[in-house]
């Protein structure tokens, strides 16, 4: 293991460093551009507050994945029957759960800053903020450093939203950082909000014993996503025993006499009130905004995006000004750390002379409920919203071998594809390894495969990817292991 290359006060004459790229934050798109832009031969300064990984690595994508994993062990070993097997007093020590998540979070860590140190990228630790558009001032606890690049990439991350509601602020209203704090697991909880983090821990506490009621401004959960998909998942969430409510708007929230918080809420298109609902915990699940406190950006005059909400960028992510690039959250666009790393490499590569865009096509979305969805391209539900003519091809994994091995059949693959050329413009799963899945239809999306060229590769059997194959025959002419 490689010792890591941290910047001190006492490291640069007179407190300042040089280098052609400055980059704050160190999350997924920040150590990403960070090691790529320092192969390209450039020296690199990366600046964090907190710890290299950022959101996904430390507060997001990976706990809550360590966790996930945890219940699908946990609901395994309760159906172990339906398998032939015997498996008696099953239960879940979450203490022990939640180190191993440490473990998985500090591991990654550890591997992020060697790829750092093997790269020759120094990092810097503390708070950046923007002097000019080719100076950053980073804070440290008892010092200043003043970092003076060519270029400088803002990459500060998002932050958890809260709902201006009264009782918001109380102690037992926790984010999605603090849920995956916690020492014990509560009786019961509320979860404010139906997107992917507010379902994703529906699933993990509900699995995990809890009672958990979740409160849905808009009519479906996962609003973006096409409703045949959603409704899978609905069905296992209430199995799971999670009480859902749909159409409902949190009014205010409030600590009973016995210190449990009550949930006020009422019907988001009349008004009319529901009863409301007590718990142990409430987990403001309403999604993330930009993190742009305190990183200069108003200051310095850079141009913010038509909803005032991140920084405005164009396709080869620069922003306003000179010799200023923003990648990731801060941008207020998708807030996915694949995408931030991808947009990283695009930074780098017209900082250097290399001329990239972004190209949105093929973002690929996966979401860890049970069953898993994952989503790349135009949707069905956009297709029709735009009047855009697609031909759909499905199939369920119902029908797939390796599924019903896996006792896991339930769900389907979609795949959309244009009606005259057969070109593959987007795909869903929701079922068995969707979110691993995905990535043969993102490569169909991205190279303009079409429903042909994927229904005639030869899969291996039995595997779960020939339901994308199915699907795809199921475009073209009709699935082979389908029924009409």
């Amino acid at each position: 293991m490689q010792k890591k290359r941290t910047i001190t006060a006492t490291d640069g004459a007179n407190q300042q460093v040089e280098c052609d790229i400055a980059i704050i934050g160190a999350g997924p798109g920040g150590y990403v551009a960070a090691i790529y832009g320092a192969r390209q031969g450039k020296k690199v300064v990366l600046i964090e507050k907190g710890e290299v990984g950022g959101t996904c690595l430390n507060r997001g994508c990976i706990p809550t994945k360590a966790l996930v994993r945890t219940t699908e062990i946990y609901k395994a070993l309760q159906e172990a029957s339906r398998y032939g097997c015997k498996a008696d007093g099953i239960e879940v020590d979450f203490q022990r759960a939640m180190a191993r998540k440490d473990r998985v979070v500090a591991g990654l860590v550890k591997g992020v800053h060697s790829l750092l140190a093997g790269n020759d990228v120094e990092l810097l630790a503390g708070s950046g903020m923007l002097i000019d558009e080719h100076t950053v001032k980073v804070s440290q606890k008892d010092s200043e450093i003043l970092v003076k690049a060519s270029h400088i990439i803002i990459a500060g991350g998002s932050e958890p939203a809260v709902l201006p509601i009264p009782g918001a602020r109380e102690d037992f209203v926790i984010d999605s950082t603090q849920a995956l704090e916690l020492s014990e697991l509560p009786d019961s909880l509320v979860i404010i909000g139906g997107g992917v983090i507010g379902m994703e821990f529906a699933f993990i506490f509900a699995r995990l014993g809890v009672k958990v009621t979740l409160i849905e401004y808009l009519e479906e959960i996962l609003a973006l996503i096409d409703s045949d998909l959603t409704q899978v998942v609905v069905r296992n969430l209430r199995m799971a025993g999670v009480k859902l409510h749909t159409n409902a708007k949190v009014t205010s929230l409030e600590k009973g006499d016995n210190g449990r918080a009550l949930v006020h809420f009422e019907d988001a298109a009349t008004g009319e009130p529901f009863t409301g609902v007590a718990a142990d915990k409430v987990l403001m699940a309403v999604g993330r905004r930009p993190a742009l406190a305190g990183l200069g950006v108003e200051d310095l005059g850079l141009e913010l995006n038509p909803r005032g909400q991140g920084i405005k960028v164009d396709n080869t992510m620069a922003t306003s000004m000179d010799n200023i690039y923003a990648i990731g959250d801060v941008t207020g666009g998708m807030m996915l750390a694949h995408l931030a790393s991808h947009q990283g490499i695009v930074a780098i590569d017209n900082i250097v002379g290399r001329s990239s865009t972004m190209d949105y096509r093929a973002v690929p979305n996966a979401i860890f409920t049970d069953p898993e969805i994952a989503v790349v391209g135009i949707s069905e539900k956009e297709a029709k919203a735009q009047g855009i003519e697609v031909k759909v091809g499905r199939f369920p994994f119902a029908g797939n071998g390796k599924a019903l091995t896996l006792g896991m059949s339930r769900g389907f693959v979609k795949l959309i594809a244009h009606p005259e050329t057969g070109t593959i413009l987007g795909g869903a799963i929701v079922g068995p390894g969707a979110t691993d899945l995905i990535a043969q239809i993102t490569l169909a999306v991205e190279h303009r495969l079409t429903a042909r060229e994927v229904a005639r590769t030869i899969h291996a059997h039995p595997t779960l990817p020939e339901a994308i194959m199915e699907a795809a025959w199921d475009a073209e002419s009709g699935a082979l292991h389908l029924a009409d």
